[in-house]
């Protein structure tokens, strides 16, 4: 596989992160109650983190050829 085709996959796994941070911090806002809230939301924090390192990373890596 191309260097290319791998820093695409990974800023798709970025961008899949960031949904699912998303979706989990939605669910933690307005859904869970309780301990699952807190899970929950420190997963959806988590996620929002790694992604935005892997997108960073990806950007700053530059262009390929």
């Amino acid at each position: 596989m191309s260097p290319a085709l791998v820093k695409m996959w990974i800023s798709f796994v970025g961008m899949g992160l960031m949904f699912f941070s998303l979706l989990f911090l939605y669910l933690t806002r307005f859904k869970l109650k309780g301990t699952f809230k807190i899970i929950t939301g420190i997963i959806a924090y988590v996620f929002m983190i790694a992604a935005g390192l892997i997108i960073f990373l990806v950007v700053l890596s530059g262009p390929t050829d």
